[in-house]
């Protein structure tokens, strides 16, 4: 079977959009989860009403915030994470201001919309990937019982989608969950204040992206991403790029490429483009147009859309707008 040549690229595609298909997939990592038992993750807890207010109240800016202004007008562009920890999922002072400032919320995808569920799941259900040999599936199943996930949650999804779904509860023991991911919390701030909510992409887009590769064999892929999470390299990598999201440390993000281990071979770097900079123009042109269409907008997309010449604030520089970017107080 194939190895070494492969490894990379599958940890590149999973590393990028493990956080949002668990959250799309699980909905939350609570869902389906054994009762808390010796060596469990903890279960994700909802803040009650109450616990929201306060932290709003308590919050601290995260993330990375611009603002983009042409046309006389100002619309927001919001790196995020999509998996966090519950105290990081409140939206600062600077961030709630432009959130209260704009009557549309951009999102990849609106994770709350029905219609859009629904779409997700006809089309996770239509894929028809082939039977994995017997000691792959054991070392899904075996992944799955450390995440102390139910088989049952994992059976209707193809090899990938099971990958990438157990590759973003990995921080679950350090309170990194994709159920406080922060494209999901926007969503429901976005949905309780009746703004209009739209999403950038679609379901079978980002299916697409993560699951289709048709240089590389199947099983080759699953041993890959199996190989990442039982080596316990995962964990620390998913740690360091969400606290440099918790730090808003804009010249570590820019560093990414150097510390990310993904990026050794041409397979890396195509996994990279396919993931980052081929979406990011389709993005771009979505939220250009929805400020010209006269709305003023708050775009939340994944903070690793923003590097570079050809990541989002570059790209919408292209397109007239002046990017000021608004730094968290210190």
């Amino acid at each position: 079977m194939l190895r070494l040549p492969i490894r990379s690229p599958v940890r590149t595609a999973i590393r990028l959009a493990a956080g949002l298909v668990g959250a799309l997939v699980l909905g939350s990592s609570a869902a389906g989860a054994s009762p808390p038992a010796a060596g469990c993750p903890p279960i994700a807890q909802q803040p009650s009403p109450d616990a929201v207010q306060t932290g709003l109240r308590n919050a601290r800016d995260r993330g990375f915030l611009w603002r983009l202004v042409k046309d006389g007008r100002s619309s927001y562009l919001y790196g995020t994470v999509h998996v966090a920890k519950l105290d990081w999922v409140f939206p600062g002072p600077k961030t709630m201001q432009a959130l209260n400032a704009s009557d549309t919320v951009a999102l990849e995808l609106d994770l709350l919309d029905p219609a859009l569920q629904r779409r997700m799941a006809n089309a996770i259900a239509a894929r028809r990937d082939p039977a994995l040999p017997a000691a792959l599936t054991q070392r899904l199943q075996r992944q799955a019982q450390i995440e102390c996930i139910a088989p049952e949650m994992l059976a209707g999804l193809g090899p990938i989608l099971q990958i990438a779904t157990l590759s973003s509860l990995v921080g679950r023991r350090d309170g990194i969950d994709p159920a406080y991911g922060i494209d999901m919390f926007i969503a429901g701030l976005a949905h309780a204040a009746k703004k209009n909510t739209v999403s950038l992409e679609t379901p079978e887009l980002q299916l697409d992206t993560l699951t289709n590769d048709p240089d590389t064999p199947l099983d080759a892929l699953v041993e890959s991403g199996l190989d990442e999470l039982e080596s316990g390299r995962a964990r620390p990598l998913l740690n360091r790029l969400v606290r440099i999201w918790a730090d808003a440390d804009d010249a570590e993000l820019a560093r990414y490429e150097s510390w990310c281990d993904c990026l050794k071979t041409d397979a890396d770097r195509r996994a990279m483009r396919r993931m980052l900079d081929d979406r990011n123009p389709a993005l771009a042109a979505g939220i250009d147009a929805l400020h010209a269409g006269g709305q003023q907008v708050f775009a939340a997309v994944g903070s690793l859309h923003m590097i570079g010449p050809k990541g989002l604030p570059a790209l919408l520089a292209e397109r007239g707008y002046r990017i000021e970017r608004i730094k968290p107080a210190r």
